[in-house]
């Protein structure tokens, strides 16, 4: 574990070494809880309301960040991307158009309510169980401003889990996800940590929140992950095969029967060629265009998605990374927004 994953659990040890009553503990962290979800939740309010004043959406993409980077088995930098990624999105060397037309200077296309304060919550001791809940919570929060669907910014692919179980528990049924990455991240309980961002979609598949699962762009698997894959129903298209896949994942459609799609795009799904700045760099991958002829041509109502695993301590050339990042929240937003 590392110091960085350690700093909540050691203030906590240090509150009980000074014999601090655990219920003084405990209604400190439900009140920075609390307030953490009040946050999320007025923002939300504010950015619904607005949407629905001005009439005319369906279906509204909000961002909201997630900067969580304490579970990745390697590198915690995934942690500091939202604010990178935000920053990108409006940087000023592009417009503000999506390749598919939408313009995301109109609030009724993106909206943002911001960052659930993860590290704030983990320096008052509370543990990973609690922290999940939360993140499951402020998507709800989201979801309950309709017509806000939300666009997570990662953070580590931990937080996959979480979201796709408020999505899922906030529809009413489990959802088909379709899930772009070098790894099939299924692992039971990766070092030990069933809450690893190498761990997201077997907690999502045993708990029942997604009826079909895709990954696409795999090409760092092991046994482990293949029977998993195998035990879980899911459909794993390999690097090795995709060309000769090309044609099946370029024009899917997904959704029939169940709640709506979820999409989790983790960046190293790409070649590092084109994001270099991922903690788990992973040669072989899909090309940039690859990417966006599966988004543009997929047929299917997103309800929510995520872009995860952006490392800006690795994103060393002028911020390529971070562009490319902010690209695909873009074009997610236009699959989102209706």
């Amino acid at each position: 574990m590392t110091a960085t994953a350690r700093r909540g659990i050691h203030f906590l040890q240090s509150l009980k070494a000074t014999k601090i009553p655990a219920e003084v503990i405990e209604e400190g962290q439900k009140r920075v809880i609390d307030a953490s979800l009040t946050l999320i939740r007025e923002r939300a309010k504010l950015k619904g309301e607005l949407v629905r004043a001005l009439g005319g959406a369906v279906a509204s993409s909000s961002l909201i960040g997630v900067p969580l980077g304490h579970n990745s088995s390697f590198l915690q930098g995934p942690a500091f991307a939202p604010p990178r990624i935000r920053e990108a999105i409006w940087c000023g060397s592009t417009n503000s158009t999506t390749e598919e037309g939408k313009e995301l200077n109109d609030p009724r296309v993106l909206t943002d309510v911001g960052d659930v304060p993860v590290q704030e919550i983990r320096d008052c001791g509370v543990d990973d169980d609690r922290l999940m809940n939360v993140i499951s919570e402020s998507v709800k929060l989201v979801m309950e401003e309709e017509p806000l669907r939300p666009l997570v910014l990662g953070g580590d692919h931990s937080i996959s889990y979480p979201v796709v179980r408020a999505v899922s528990e906030k529809l009413g049924g489990p959802v088909d996800i379709l899930h772009l990455d070098a790894h099939p991240d299924i692992y039971h309980a990766f070092e030990g940590n069933k809450y690893s961002h190498a761990s997201s979609f077997a907690r999502i598949m045993e708990g029942g929140y997604a009826r079909r699962l895709l990954q696409v762009g795999i090409r760092s698997i092991n046994k482990e992950g293949r029977e998993q894959g195998k035990k879980y129903g899911v459909e794993q298209h390999e690097m090795r095969t995709f060309s000769r896949d090309r044609q099946f994942l370029e024009n899917l459609k997904l959704g029939e029967g169940v709640k709506g799609v979820y999409i989790s795009i983790d960046v190293d799904c790409l070649d590092p060629a084109f994001a270099p700045g991922v903690s788990h760099i992973e040669p072989g991958g899909l090309s940039f265009r690859d990417v966006l002829n599966i988004l543009h041509n997929l047929e299917a109502d997103v309800v929510a998605a995520d872009v995860v695993e952006f490392n800006p301590q690795r994103d060393t050339v002028d911020g390529m990374t971070a562009m490319v990042a902010a690209k695909l929240v873009r074009e997610l937003t236009a699959k989102i927004s209706k």
